[in-house]
């Protein structure tokens, strides 16, 4: 079976916001507003808000995961749609703290160093390759194409659960080294 008519209609959305996000968080992410001369205060109390909130993305994926197994497609709908604000709170989060901070440089030493960089880069990585995945899996979702949506989200959950707890482990290795 092919795409219904309203997947098609948001098939250029999916493309637009697939190159779009990614290309607009790396360019915010090189501008620091306080080295541009702007007096803007350090937002330096968000990262454990956002770490906070991709912890309670993964919670509320698996139970999405839960509820849809449960056959409650309501409550999975409504799970999705929290994680997809949850997602986007994230970013505009963490683009506001990088854009009124410096970056902070990893301390640790030893066998932690590789790990960590190992989780932050493929936590990066995943993080651009999840957002066609999550807009196809849930447009295809809403277009009531179940078949189509398990299939992909067969792929877009465990990526993005990935994302959200990783996101959680890179915070916890990296906050003993913020400078406040």
């Amino acid at each position: 079976m092919g795409q219904t008519a309203e997947e098609k209609k948001y098939n250029k959305w999916i493309v637009v916001l697939s190159v779009v996000i990614p290309l607009v968080v790396a360019a915010l992410f090189g501008v620091n507003l306080r080295k541009l001369g702007y007096d803007v205060e350090p937002l330096g109390f968000l990262p454990p808000i956002y770490a906070t909130i991709n912890g309670i993305t993964a919670v509320l994926l698996f139970w999405a995961v839960l509820a849809i197994k449960k056959g409650n497609r309501k409550l999975h709908e409504r799970l999705i749609k929290l994680c997809v604000c949850c997602s986007v709170a994230f970013l505009g989060m963490y683009v506001a703290y990088h854009m009124t901070a410096n970056s902070t440089p990893y301390g640790g030493e030893g066998i932690l160093r590789p790990i960590y960089y190992f989780i932050l880069i493929t936590h990066i990585v995943l993080s651009v390759i999840i957002i066609p995945f999550v807009l196809i899996t849930y447009v295809r979702g809403i277009a009531g194409s179940y078949e189509r949506h398990k299939k992909i989200a067969r792929i877009t959950y465990p990526m993005w659960l990935y994302v959200a707890v990783t996101g959680v482990i890179v915070y916890l290795m990296i906050s003993p080294y913020y400078v406040h």
